[in-house]
């Protein structure tokens, strides 16, 4: 469970990076939120299908402030 958190939380900061207009500080902790991401999903806590629409829309948003 406190990974699951551990990943909430680092996409959390990521989505509010992104609406605080900070691209630079946004792929930093995209850059940190990614390998989380991919570990929860190699390990079944969540479906490799989540972890790919979650990075998905992260990008998304940082790039649509680039």
């Amino acid at each position: 469970m406190s990974l699951k958190n551990r990943m909430r939380t680092a996409v959390k900061k990521v989505i509010k990076a992104t609406e605080e207009k900070n691209p630079e500080q946004a792929n930093e902790l995209y850059r940190k939120a990614q390998p989380l991401i991919d570990s929860l999903a190699r390990k079944g806590i969540i479906h490799k299908n989540k972890a790919s629409n979650q990075k998905r829309r992260l990008v998304k948003g940082i790039k649509s402030i680039s």
